[in-house]
């Protein structure tokens, strides 16, 4: 399979800049998959598309403000840092919290160089280099100290193709209404178009809510650049996956309810911890699943989801759950009606 074949051109005035007003206010494409009908509407109306007893999966993981800017300390060259996630280390080891983070500059930052940052209140030192090119950073701080200094000198971790730098409405709009549990450093996109009366109307309506954790990490957007899309290696993310979730899905599933995951990282949760007849074990860990045209679902009957980057692993996984034809007509579709695409952008709903 190639990964051209998930191609599609995409105007560059297309990719959403900025959030809407209201975050409800974003279009919404509801697909019925076994039919082929494609429906324009409106976020606001998704508790329309649900039925009571539906089980509706979400991903509570909450957005670190991962992005931070320093100076070397040899050569004052400015340095813009990424965190990805907290190294594994042993217990013990070393003075202050440590991460893998993507640090850029003029020129290559080496092994032991010392990057600043605000007015001195935090440095980090440069202690490994992966093969990736990721680097292990070493803070100068307590652990207790680090979430207080990351919240008052980091910022959102907007994505590339967002040509602008963060402003203060970010940290909240690039963050679910409902994130509680803090390590991603992208946004559950798909989460972005609830707002608490949204939820609350779900509720209302009868529609059961379950949460999962999955911490979006950086592996989850990274380009693919292989030719054959069966030779892409997906990078590890940490997920939790608690009983009471486990549970909900279950009871679902043994009832005859349909499950709705919200988020292409809630189907990855989800297959992840699935027996072969679709029952889910509570569990936690890191996830490489890989969902190409070809898989097998075994848990998932409809998806919530954003429109997302031509030849990413997001939009294979969503072309494996509706068809690539299918998904890939309804992109079309999408860039000719003018709706907003990734992040920042417009949804599409897929439903049985």
């Amino acid at each position: 399979m190639k990964v051209e074949d998930f191609d599609y051109p995409l105007p560059e005035e297309l990719i959403a800049q900025e959030p809407l007003p209201r975050r409800d206010d974003s279009r919404m494409m509801v697909l019925q998959r076994n039919e082929g009908g494609i429906i324009h509407s409106y976020f606001r109306q998704f508790e329309e598309h649900l039925k009571e007893g539906d089980c509706l999966v979400l991903n509570d993981t909450k957005v670190i403000p991962a992005r931070l800017y320093g100076k070397r300390a040899d050569t004052g060259g400015r340095v813009e840092i990424l965190l990805l996630e907290p190294a594994n280390e042993p217990a013990g080891r070393g003075n202050g919290p440590a991460w893998l983070a993507l640090a850029q500059s003029r020129s290559a930052i080496p092994l032991g160089e010392t990057i600043t940052m605000g007015q001195g209140e935090l440095t980090a030192r440069v202690e490994g280099i992966l093969g990736d090119g990721t680097r292990l950073l070493r803070f100068d701080c307590g652990s207790e100290d680090f979430p207080r200094l990351l919240e008052a000198l980091g910022q959102p971790p907007l994505p590339p193709y967002i040509k602008r730098s963060p402003v203060p409405q970010d940290a909240d709009r690039y963050q679910t209404v409902y994130a509680r549990r803090e390590g991603a450093v992208a946004a559950p996109t798909a989460g972005l178009h609830f707002t608490p009366q949204a939820l609350e109307a779900l509720r209302r309506k009868g529609v059961r809510l379950a949460f999962l954790t999955l911490h979006v990490g950086l592996g989850t957007f990274r380009p693919v650049k292989v030719e054959k899309v069966e030779d892409h290696q997906m990078h590890s993310e940490p997920f939790e996956l608690p009983a009471e979730c486990a549970q909900q899905v279950n009871d679902a599933r043994r009832e005859g309810r349909r499950v709705i995951a919200v988020g292409t990282t809630v189907v990855r949760v989800l297959e992840t911890c699935a027996s072969e007849d679709g029952r889910i074990v509570p569990c936690a860990g890191r996830t490489s699943l890989f969902i190409y045209p070809g898989y097998r679902f075994k848990v998932v009957d409809g998806l919530l989801t954003n429109f997302h980057l031509p030849c990413s692993t997001l939009l294979m996984l969503v072309c494996a759950f509706a068809g690539a034809n299918f998904i890939l007509q309804a992109y079309r579709q999408a860039v000719s009606a003018g709706y907003r695409f990734f992040s920042y952008g417009d949804c599409m709903i897929l439903l049985p």
